[in-house]
């Protein structure tokens, strides 16, 4: 496959990436900004950092201010668990707006697939036709190619792997 097909394909993924990026909601690019910003060193640092200014400015005298919460730090309790209800519910949006791209990815990817099987069951019986015309009957009525030559029925696929696996 040649470097420019390939860069082809490589093209038009991040081309479908883009525009589905692009079509977001103000409130996904918002709720996508808070997750991503969630899952950074900045956010581990900048949270060690207003712990240990709150520590300290409710227990040493260093600053000019009044202890607003003493220890144990009933306060900054109730702050962190309203934080992590508020991340909990950013980063649940995202994911379930990345689980909604990753089934129109296996949606698509299955139609190629599809495509592809039919393209190649019509490419084999080709195949064999040409054998047969060329006096190669060996290859011609090969068992295993006449096979794979024929139509394959999905449904019967999907109902044969249903069967296979394990009851849940």
């Amino acid at each position: 496959m040649s470097q420019e097909h390939i860069q082809e394909h490589v093209d038009l993924i991040a081309k479908h990436e883009q525009e589905f990026l692009a079509h977001r909601t103000r409130t996904e690019r918002i709720g996508d900004s808070v997750a991503s910003f969630a899952g950074s060193l900045a956010f581990v640092v900048l949270h060690l950092v207003l712990f240990a200014a709150w520590v300290a400015i409710n227990t040493l005298h260093i600053v000019p201010i009044r202890h607003f919460d003493p220890a144990p730090y009933s306060l900054l309790g109730t702050c962190l668990a309203l934080e992590a209800i508020l991340l909990a519910s950013f980063i649940l949006m995202r994911q379930t707006r990345m689980s909604r791209r990753a089934e129109e990815r296996d949606h698509l990817m299955l139609q190629i697939l599809l495509l592809a099987e039919k393209e190649i069951t019509a490419v084999l019986g080709m195949d064999r036709q040409i054998a047969g015309s060329m006096g190669l009957q060996k290859v011609a009525k090969d068992k295993e190619l006449e096979q794979l030559s024929q139509h394959t029925s999905i449904e019967d696929v999907a109902q044969t792997i249903k069967e296979s696996l394990p009851a849940e």
